[in-house]
């Protein structure tokens, strides 16, 4: 079979679907993935063929600005949001999708929640479409406003909207917002914190997955101080914002291990301690090491908790390892998962604000006292692991297809 899964040109939203894109893959199915052409040498590390179309994410933020006077990722309001993903980006995306997808004949699209080109496409090519969720359920003030501006893209086409045959949901009902309602056609799919290509996702270990039991929580070395992941993804990791909650950490007795994301290195956090070579001083016991762009999987093994942005991918990816969280939203979505994971006392919030380098130090401590939050975290990574693997998924719509 060809499928063909479809996604905006964000790490935050492509990382997300390479599990089920693996395991289609692993079957033996002609894979593809349809997005801008920079994603090229990770998916050719995966082994998965890359159907280059529309610009990418700097050069559709910028355009959309332009229209709306709104920068969508730092000032995620309704309206700019729409205009990014449902107008925007199908606009300059559309045309090259479609000639992509044409060629390549999938039997079926997965397009990823915020995607609205892989919809449009299966329209145009009359095939199946399953639309993916990569975090809780957004709001409806948002997805409201994103069908209206689509709307009229699929009518210049001619086309009219084709409802997706199946909702594939990696968040479990412990992390959705208050109300609501699973829905129709709900497929549910056991999310995984990114892990490099070639290696053994342990969702697809025999014993993990066979007895539906939650991992055990990562932990540092008994009576060593403990280790504390900061990790802000791909595009959030700004110096400015991390280098006061990196020297407010070092206070409270901890080690640290810092992401630099795709936009900053070391030596940019050299006030909070930092030094190119990747330690905070380039001592053997140095408390602060920062690590180049590295899968997830990778980070979470001997960690205690996590300070993070909140995006979706890290989010669940972290709680399925059973450990809690302070979360820091800085724009796009993660201010819904800051919300959840407070309302699931799976980790604590901290909004922006003046005080927030001290309020996450002040938040490192709670949960390291609190044993609490580590209890909810690990319930919630419980209720992952009974969830259907990304291999169980690919089977199933597998038989529906044929």
């Amino acid at each position: 079979m060809h499928i063909l899964f479809s996604s905006t040109p964000a790490h935050g939203h492509l990382l997300p679907l390479l599990p089920l894109a693996r395991a289609f893959r692993d079957r033996g199915d002609d894979v593809a993935v349809l997005t801008a052409g920079a994603f090229a040498p990770l998916l050719d590390a995966e082994g998965i063929t890359l159907l280059a179309a529309g610009p990418t994410a700097d050069v559709l933020f910028a355009e959309s600005a332009r229209r709306t006077g709104v920068d969508a990722a730092a000032d995620p309001r309704p309206e700019a949001v729409a205009d990014f993903f449902a107008g925007t980006r199908v606009d300059l995306t559309a045309d090259d999708a479609l000639a992509a997808a044409r060629e390549f004949a999938p039997d079926l699209i997965v397009a990823e929640a915020l995607d609205f080109v892989g919809p449009l496409v299966a329209a145009a090519l009359d095939v199946p479409v399953a639309t993916m969720a990569f975090g809780p359920a957004i709001p409806a003030e948002f997805t409201d406003g994103m069908t209206a501006v689509v709307g009229s893209r699929y009518a210049d086409r001619g086309l009219a909207p084709v409802p997706a045959r199946w909702h594939l949901d990696p968040c479990p009902d412990l992390l959705q917002p208050p109300g609501w309602q699973a829905p129709a056609h709900r497929v549910p799919v056991r999310p995984e914190p990114h892990r490099g290509p070639g290696t053994v996702s342990g969702a697809d270990s025999e014993t993990e997955a066979g007895s539906g039991a939650a991992p055990d929580a990562a932990a540092g070395t008994p009576g060593a101080r403990p280790k504390v992941l900061v990790t802000f993804g791909t595009h959030f990791s700004d110096p400015a914002t991390l280098t006061p909650i990196l020297a407010e950490l070092r206070t409270v007795d901890v080690d640290l291990v810092v992401t630099l994301g795709l936009t900053a290195s070391a030596a940019d956090y050299s006030s909070a301690g930092g030094s190119a070579d990747g330690s905070a001083d380039g001592s053997a016991d140095s408390d602060i090491t920062f690590a180049a762009f590295t899968p997830l999987a990778d980070l979470l093994h001997d960690v205690d908790l996590v300070v993070t942005h909140g995006g979706a991918g890290t989010t669940l990816g972290v709680l399925s390892r059973g450990l809690p969280l302070v979360v820091v939203p800085q724009g796009a979505d993660q201010f819904l998962q800051a919300a959840v994971v407070s309302a699931s006392g799976t980790g604590i919030a901290v909004q922006p604000g003046p005080d927030v380098a001290e309020t996450v130090a002040k938040a490192v401590v709670t949960l390291r006292t609190d044993p609490g939050y580590t209890e909810a975290a690990r319930t919630v990574a419980a209720q992952i692991a009974a969830m259907p693997t990304p291999h169980d998924v690919a089977a199933t719509l597998t038989a529906a297809l044929t």
